[in-house]
């Protein structure tokens, strides 16, 4: 499969209801509304007094922010404004010793190892393959080298992050929480959590492709697939890998903005949100980065460039 195959909102092989990878196509340039660009957001909340954060987490302020982009793909179209109370967020991805901790305390078995195979990307054909043998453990099949203990894991279906989410007191967050929180919970409109630019000042800020697609990247970020959590810095509300790294999935089904506020049931095909792009993503195909991009697959999908973070409630001490 090439590029053009990767654009289309079907692309992936597909084993029964799984596909395998969900892209948005290429930009297309949109005026905004007049509306949106009247409505001031609000400021955002200040931290709430004698809460404090949890280990590992970023308090992100509440605030009214603008989801999606008219410069963006058609399914981040129509921009509206969200109201997002406080929450706690993880700095970053789940990493595998955090995954590892999980399935030694529970027993709990991903369902790509009940199944017997998971989707790995193959840039030398250009196409994705079901890789028998591929899960958390060895994301890219049983011969492959053992990912590091601080990289995203992944290889977790939906349904894995919502298991491991209620072992660790969590929940996965909605995708308007991630976009406010990548926009750094003021409205924020760059197009990435970090800023302006992929590369600052000679300095790469995700990990994503460099070079033509498919089959020559360059890795001139330092890596061709995965990175540690954190190795390209952070966002001003201190999140890291909100851009590239691995795709996270989200709470939320899959649908257009324009059917936000409809009654929706779920059918079988239905699909999750994902945020955040990946380490496959690069801005003549994908450009999944952005803090407005949107992904999708079926809650049983794993893949080796999709992982999750979590998110927490935050709870006001009474009295």
């Amino acid at each position: 499969m090439g590029a053009a195959g990767l654009a289309r909102p079907s692309a992936g092989i597909v084993r029964g209801q799984r596909p395998l990878l969900r892209t948005g196509g290429a930009a297309t340039l949109l005026l905004a509304g007049w509306l949106l660009g009247a409505c001031a957001p609000d400021a955002p909340s200040a931290p709430i007094a004698n809460v404090p954060t949890p280990e590992g987490m970023v308090y992100v302020p509440g605030g009214t922010t603008r989801i999606g982009a008219e410069d963006g793909t058609a399914d981040e179209r129509p921009v509206f404004l969200a109201e997002v109370t406080p929450f706690f967020m993880d700095v970053h991805p789940v990493t595998v010793a955090e995954f590892r901790a999980f399935v030694e305390a529970t027993g709990h078995v991903t369902e790509a190892e009940r199944l017997g195979d998971a989707g790995v990307y193959d840039p030398g054909n250009g196409g994705w393959r079901l890789v028998p043998g591929a899960h958390w453990r060895r994301p890219m099949g049983p011969e492959a080298p053992k990912p590091p203990d601080d990289h995203p894991v992944t290889q977790v279906s939906w349904n894995d992050a919502v298991a491991y989410a209620a072992w660790a007191g969590k929940r996965l967050p909605t995708e308007i929480e991630w976009e406010h929180a990548a926009r750094n919970a003021r409205n924020a409109r760059h197009p990435y959590a970090w800023g302006e630019a992929l590369v600052e000042d000679g300095r790469h800020r995700a990990n994503t492709w460099q070079g033509p697609f498919p089959g020559g990247n360059t890795g001139e970020d330092g890596y061709l697939f995965t990175s540690p959590v954190g190795a390209f810095g952070a966002t001003e509300l201190g999140l890291t890998d909100m851009g590239g790294n691995v795709w996270e999935w989200t709470a939320d089904w899959f649908r257009p903005y324009a059917e936000r506020e409809r009654p929706y049931t779920p059918g079988g095909a239905s699909e999750r949100v994902q945020r955040g792009g990946s380490f496959l993503c690069h801005v003549s195909y994908c450009h999944g980065y952005r803090v407005s991009a949107r992904s999708r697959s079926t809650p049983d999908t794993a893949l080796f460039h999709v992982g999750f973070r979590l998110v927490r409630d935050v709870q006001p001490r009474s009295g």
